[in-house]
């Protein structure tokens, strides 16, 4: 049995292997009430029928102005909490454990009427400039992903993801570059971290089971005005002591601009491997992770305690079931005994079971 489809116990979570369903934005809630659709059990129900371990559901908004669209999933009322809990019962009968990203945007906030964020500092010309949140406002906010965070326990999650990354609201308060605030919201990385401890401290109040974040470690950007390596493994340890089990580590999505760094397979695992030196929880890695034997050997070799797939699970949701074929994994099970068959490549496999003619 190879290492990354093996049983474990990571962060809190019985986990059957080691691949993570990336949380990826949809936009196939066409109501625009921010409640689970049709789309939305058999997108998630195929890859637990393909085996991921743990699904992370979509960026979900903890406010209406909160979403990335207005097609986003959201968990701001208990018609959208109800619908959840069946999706959530849906992948537990197929066998995967389930999680949900909490997100706020910001001003990344396409379809919002009032944008808020950390600085009047907007993404670029094709969005709003944001409102620069008052003491009240980040007050709110913060008890919004109080509220939403018990939505998803009452939903029966598994755990829950906080969305730090990739330039949405928590994010924007970290950098320099978006966070421009001369209040205890700003200034030292200690001050810009404030509204991302205040949210972990307050959600680990009223939920006590796995808990993570993800974090984007570089934003492309000239190195003297963002964040270093450094500022994000003491982030890290701060978001240890504080509670956080898992860290999801990812990049980009603060500016509107492009890596200036070459872009390869597993090109973003580096950043998860030097959070691992600063910390003692596990580490998640995502980034162009579609060949399995890379894969293997990042969990191997503990660069990463798990594999977060995105688009490859959009492409394949068999990718597992695949893997083991390449990883020469004879214990690997595929969902039941009429998929098996659907594995069989040749007539002798065939008869085994009966199927040739």
């Amino acid at each position: 049995m190879s290492l990354l489809l093996s049983p474990v116990e990571i962060a809190g979570l019985n986990l059957k292997n080691r691949v993570v369903m990336s949380p990826m934005c949809m936009y196939e809630v066409k109501k625009q009430d921010g409640v689970v659709t049709p789309f939305h059990f058999g997108h998630y129900g195929a890859r637990a029928i393909g085996q991921v371990g743990l699904i992370i559901i979509e960026a979900t908004g903890v406010t209406p102005d909160g979403r990335i669209s207005s097609q986003d999933l959201g968990l701001w009322n208990d018609q959208q909490k109800m619908e959840l809990k069946k999706l959530v019962d849906q992948l537990h009968y197929l066998g995967s454990q389930v999680g949900v990203q909490l997100n706020h945007a910001g001003r990344k906030a396409e379809d919002a009427d009032y944008p808020l964020a950390p600085s009047a500092i907007a993404y670029n010309e094709e969005f709003a400039t944001p409102n620069e949140m008052t003491l009240d406002e980040i007050q709110s906010v913060e008890q919004a992903f109080v509220d939403a965070a018990q939505r998803a326990v009452s939903a029966g999650v598994d755990m829950i993801e906080l969305h730090g990354a990739h330039g949405y609201l928590m994010d924007q308060f970290l950098s320099p570059l978006t966070n421009q605030r001369t209040d205890q919201y700003g200034g030292s990385l200690e001050n810009r971290y404030r509204f991302i401890k205040e949210v972990v401290e307050k959600v680990r109040a009223i939920y006590q089971g796995p808990l993570w974040i993800r974090l984007s470690l570089t934003n492309y950007a000239d190195p003297k005005e963002q964040n270093s390596i450094e500022d994000f493994q003491q982030i890290s340890q701060w978001l240890e002591q504080a509670g956080i089990n898992c860290l999801d580590i990812s990049t980009g999505g603060l500016l509107d601009r492009q890596p200036n760094f070459p872009i390869h397979a597993g090109y973003q695992t580096p950043f998860a491997t030097k959070m691992k030196e600063a910390v003692t929880i596990p580490v998640a890695t995502v980034g162009l992770l579609s060949d399995p034997g890379m894969c293997e050997y990042i969990v191997e070799n503990q660069q990463a305690n798990l594999v977060v797939l995105g688009r490859e699970l959009l492409r394949n949701p068999n990718w597992l079931a695949e893997a083991a074929n390449d990883l020469h994994d004879h214990d690997f099970k595929v969902y039941n005994h009429s998929y098996q068959r659907g594995q069989m490549k040749n007539v002798a496999e065939r008869k085994q079971y009966g199927d040739a003619k």
